[in-house]
């Protein structure tokens, strides 16, 4: 893959970063009373508007997907068609939320001052395939121990993970199984373990040996493992260097600087052997120094975690490994007279009728 390639296969969804604000210290004395109230008086408007305008774009990103005719020359057409993108945005939305709120209830319930969630819209969802850059929440203030860090880092991943995990499984029921072809080019999503693991399962054969129509719902579950792995990044105050912090305090700095240098490993080992990568790697090494890899200090940063929450933390990091992509998304050319590879799993999400010029001929292999 060349470097354009490369630069063209950033990622579609940036995730949730809770960090605090960088003048914010640990309260150690009494601080502002914060209401324990799981929900606040009143929604912001800007939050509200957000999250209208990320539901239409991800609407249109899946209309755009069945190949719908989105034009204001046909407003009553584009009506139906964004229908279409329902199947899409509606479990996206649900997953993205959930994972938001994961962080926000779990901050409330412990007194830590956040925001409600933020939603980012694509402006562009024939060209950014998801319509979303993802979601982010505010903490205003430093969870006052570890413990508490953990529980909100940790919270969001898991209850994302609760609504990601049905949606692949009924997204993988409904989908279409059809002979294995090559060659068609497009769209390319990577795979993981756990993926993986739930095609065989539910598609009751070898998911090497078929081609999958995959259905909106389980591309939506996919991309909500996606967003899983993203945040579970054990960098900064990601929610992966969160559990970090929470595990090894020590250790956190030096195991976020290693990961940061994978991230580019992953990009350049490929590229110099000639191998599929994702130029995306480089995005989050960027971000994740421009963020910072070191992580606000707690009052109790020596103090046990507690055998419950360690085993919590080290089940997470299981879910960082089954979810984990290498190589998320690329993009390849239609190849002519391409053989039958062994072992090469295609899905398709774009479902075209008749196809787009914006949306070449789409094949996931995974």
């Amino acid at each position: 893959m060349d470097d354009a390639t490369a630069h063209r296969d950033a990622p579609g969804v940036l995730t949730d970063i809770p960090r605090y604000a960088a003048e914010v210290a640990p309260a150690i004395g009494p601080g502002p009373r914060v209401s324990h109230a799981l929900l606040p008086e009143g929604i912001p408007p800007l939050n509200l508007v957000l999250f209208a305008l990320t539901l239409l774009s991800t609407t249109m990103a899946g209309a755009y997907m069945t190949g719908a005719d989105l034009s204001p020359r046909h407003p009553l057409g584009s009506i139906v068609g964004l229908a279409s993108g329902l199947s899409f945005s509606l479990p996206l939305m649900a997953i993205l939320l959930a994972h938001e709120m994961g962080h926000y209830v779990t901050a409330r319930r412990n007194g830590v001052n956040t925001s409600l969630p933020y939603f980012i819209p694509a402006p562009f969802p024939s060209f950014f395939f998801i319509g979303t850059f993802g979601a982010f929440i505010r903490l205003r203030q430093m969870p006052p121990t570890r413990r508490v860090m953990f529980d909100i880092g940790a919270a969001g991943p898991w209850a994302g993970m609760m609504i990601a995990l049905p949606c692949v499984l009924i997204g993988l029921h409904l989908s279409d199984i059809q002979p294995l072809t090559q060659g068609s080019g497009g769209l390319e999503l990577g795979n993981s373990i756990l993926f993986y693991g739930l095609s065989r399962w539910m598609l009751g054969v070898n998911p090497d040996l078929v081609n999958v129509n995959l259905h909106p719902i389980a591309f939506a579950g996919w991309i909500g493992f996606l967003v899983t792995t993203l945040n579970l990044l054990p960098v900064g105050q990601f929610d992966g260097g969160h559990v970090l912090y929470a595990l090894s305090p020590r250790h956190h700095r030096k195991i976020s600087t290693l990961f940061v240098l994978g991230c580019v490993l992953m990009v350049v080992i490929p590229l110099a052997t000639g191998a599929s990568f994702w130029g995306g790697w480089l995005l989050w090494a960027v971000i994740a120094v421009a963020l910072g890899l070191g992580h606000p200090s707690t009052v109790d940063r020596d103090a046990p975690l507690g055998r419950r929450r360690t085993m919590a933390a080290w089940l997470t990091v299981a879910l960082f490994i089954l979810t984990f992509m290498p190589d998320p998304i690329s993009i390849s050319a239609p190849e002519q007279n391409a053989p039958q590879p062994q072992n090469s799993q295609t899905y398709d999400v774009m479902h075209h009728a008749p196809p787009r010029a914006t949306h070449p001929a789409a094949t996931i292999r995974l």
